[in-house]
């Protein structure tokens, strides 16, 4: 794509970026997912749900920083 191109295409809250945005960008690849069936507690869904689409993401995300923090403690 020519940057002409990408101009007509992007979104509008991109137009003001500064030059260097993207100098210290990085492809990264998403990591696999794996379906499970996993209970939890009616309001803690519940409170996910209500914050809108990609709850399950959300989840997702909670339980990665969990991880983190308890693989920084156990450093």
């Amino acid at each position: 794509m020519t940057e002409r191109e990408i101009g007509r295409t992007s979104p509008p809250e991109l137009a003001d970026l500064p030059p260097d945005f993207w100098a210290k960008a990085a492809i990264v690849h998403p990591i696999r997912k794996r379906p499970i069936s996993l209970r939890v507690d009616e309001d803690v869904l519940r409170w996910f749900k209500q914050q809108g689409p990609r709850y399950q993401s959300r989840m997702n995300a909670v339980l990665r920083a969990y991880v983190a923090a308890m693989r920084r403690g156990a450093a």
